[in-house]
């Protein structure tokens, strides 16, 4: 008996660590856009804020993962991958996850102080709760929620840092990320099948819908885009890089298209992980774009 207890704890350890996903922390990179976007990321100040959001948006997104697998654990049970999840194989209490997930929370909400970080944090918190108690089945809406997610990400950076906003870089983070989850329900749709029960909502998408979302979310995103890097270039020949940006940015949402229609980006930080194209792509857009925020 004492055996299976001491060995029971670094199992509920670990299992606790895999319920908070660290793997995809580094979405919440998303926090450095803003500063970037203005140049000022390499300010001591800046710096740290944006350290500072992002640890906290960290925080805030495993609270919502902990819910989150909790609420899906039947779901994720019959899902030939997330069936291996800690609270959907029984490795990890209910209870437990729901008792981190409280204490997350608490935590994002003290550590992102006083200022607007901390109403962009509650916001992003309210947000994920919605989804993963009541909207997650509705149709459209639930797209919204998680795209919100990721704009929200976006968003603490500027909160954090005091940099205004432009609203060119809202459309652009907004219908980028509604293209990437988008990609993600639709090669959900073609690999698993709504009939599998893994996600109440893909049931209630065809692929023809949800092909007509991915093609206005990145025609939107990629002509705002464009108006925010040619806006710029108007104002002088030194910001042309954010003109040339404009071409590894079409082809690198381009090339993601190509691997939704493949049917491979089910898990989109694995896409960004094999496709070299597309890696190549990202990297020519960030030299690019860093070029133009510089000058």
């Amino acid at each position: 008996m004492a055996m299976t207890a001491r060995t029971g704890v670094p199992s509920t350890a670990l299992g606790l660590l895999q319920v908070v996903r660290p793997q995809l922390w580094l979405r919440n990179l998303l926090v450095a856009a803003v500063p970037v976007a203005a140049g000022s990321l390499l300010h001591r100040a800046v710096l740290l804020q944006t350290a500072q959001a992002f640890v906290v948006l960290c925080l805030a997104a495993s609270a919502g993962y902990c819910l989150n697998d909790v609420l899906d654990a039947e779901a994720d049970a019959r899902h030939p991958t997330k069936r291996l999840r800690p609270v959907a194989s029984g490795r990890v209490r209910p209870a437990a996850a729901l008792a981190l997930s409280a204490a997350l929370m608490v935590a994002s909400i003290v550590l992102a102080g006083a200022g607007s970080l901390r109403w962009v944090v509650v916001s992003y918190l309210v947000l994920t709760t919605a989804y993963s108690t009541l909207l997650k089945s509705e149709p459209v809406i639930e797209l919204a929620l998680v795209s919100g997610g990721f704009l929200l990400r976006a968003v603490a950076g500027g909160a954090a840092t005091g940099i205004p906003i432009s609203t060119w870089f809202l459309i652009v983070t907004g219908f980028g990320s509604l293209f990437m989850v988008t990609g993600k329900r639709l090669s959900e749709l073609v690999t698993s099948g709504a009939a599998q029960g893994t996600r109440s909502s893909l049931g209630r998408y065809s692929e023809s819908y949800l092909r007509l979302v991915l093609g206005v979310s990145a025609a939107v995103a990629i002509a705002a885009y464009c108006l925010w890097a040619f806006g710029i270039t108007a104002e002088g020949v030194e910001t042309t890089y954010a003109a040339l940006s404009v071409v590894p940015f079409v082809l690198a949402v381009l090339r993601y298209a190509l691997d939704v229609d493949r049917a491979r980006a089910e898990d989109p930080e694995r896409v960004v992980a094999v496709d070299r194209v597309l890696q190549v792509l990202v990297v020519l857009w960030g030299v690019t774009f860093w070029l133009a925020a510089m000058t």
